[in-house]
C-alpha cells in the first residue's frame, strides 16, 4: 500500500488556510490535520483540531494530536494562522494586543516548528515547513509594528532552523513565504483601520476597489507548487509574486 502524505495546517477555517485545506483534501493519499480556533467538521482526508493558538499551554498539551505517529511519504507543516493585530501607533496600543499578536504570529509557529522537527527528525521521506510570512517583515509600515515585527521574527526563526538542519544533515526544507495581498478577512480588518493610525489606508482600499487582491485559491496553488517542488527553491525566504 502506498504511503500517505501528512499535512498539518494552522488557520484552516478561513482565508488562505481554508483554500489550502480544500485543495489538500482533494489530493490522492492525503491526510490533513487542520488546526483552527473555530470548530470545523471532519471530512474525507481531513481531521479538525479546535485550538486557540494564543494559548501556548494548550498547544503544548496537544502535540500528540497535532503530530501523529505513522509512516508517511511526506510530512508538511504549514504555519498559516496569523493575525494583523491592533492597527495603532506605539503609545496607543493596548498591552493585551501586544501580547496576543506575538503569541499567535511568533510563539505558536515557533512551538509547532520545534515540535515538528523533534518529532520527525528521523523521517526519511520529504519533510517540509512552510511558514506564511509577509512582505511587511522587511518594510516600515506605520500602525503595523506588532505585525511587521512578528513576521520579521518568523523569517529569522525559519532561516536559523534551515541552517541548523543543514549543519546536522536532518533533511528538512523550510520556507518563509510571503503570500502577497489576498482577499481575506485580514484585508477587511486592514481597511477598517483608522486613517490617523495607518497612513496607507487609502492604498489598501484601492487594492480592493481596483480588483488587485489575489484570491485565496490562487495563492493556495502557489503554496502547493512550492511543497511539490521544494528543490526548485534554493532560498528560505520566498515570495509568491516571484514564481
Amino acid at each position: 500500500m502506498e504511503k500517505k502524505s501528512l499535512y498539518i495546517l494552522t488557520g484552516a477555517s478561513k482565508g488562505l488556510g481554508q483554500a489550502l485545506k480544500n485543495a489538500l483534501i482533494k489530493k490522492s493519499g492525503s491526510c490533513v490535520i487542520g488546526v483552527s480556533r473555530s470548530s470545523l467538521k471532519e471530512e474525507r482526508n481531513f481531521t479538525p483540531l479546535q485550538l486557540d493558538l494564543e494559548d501556548s499551554e494548550s498547544i503544548i498539551n496537544r502535540f500528540s494530536e497535532i503530530f501523529p505517529d505513522g509512516e508517511y511519504k511526506e510530512i508538511v507543516l504549514i504555519n498559516n494562522a496569523g493575525w494583523i493585530g491592533e492597527i495603532a501607533y506605539n503609545g496607543n496600543l493596548s498591552a493585551d494586543s501586544i501580547v496576543s499578536i506575538h503569541a499567535v504570529n511568533v510563539i505558536a509557529p515557533a512551538l509547532l516548528m520545534n515540535a515538528f522537527m523533534k518529532k520527525y527528525k528521523d523521517h526519511t521521506g520529504s519533510k517540509i515547513v512552510v511558514n506564511i510570512s509577509s512582505g511587511a517583515a522587511a518594510k516600515v509600515v506605520d500602525g503595523w509594528s506588532g505585525y511587521s515585527a512578528s513576521k520579521a521574527a518568523l523569517n529569522q526563526m525559519t532561516l536559523i532552523a534551515q541552517r541548523e538542519s543543514e549543519l546536522n544533515n536532518l533533511g528538512f526544507k523550510l520556507f518563509a513565504l510571503s503570500p502577497g495581498v489576498i482577499d481575506t478577512p485580514m484585508q477587511a480588518s486592514i481597511r477598517a483601520a483608522s486613517p490617523t493610525e495607518f497612513s496607507n489606508l487609502s492604498k489598501f482600499k484601492s487594492l480592493k476597489n481596483d480588483g488587485e487582491l489575489s484570491t485565496p485559491e490562487a495563492i493556495a496553488q502557489k503554496v502547493l507548487y512550492l511543497i511539490a517542488h521544494p528543490n526548485e527553491f534554493k532560498e528560505v525566504l520566498q515570495d509568491v509574486r516571484k514564481f
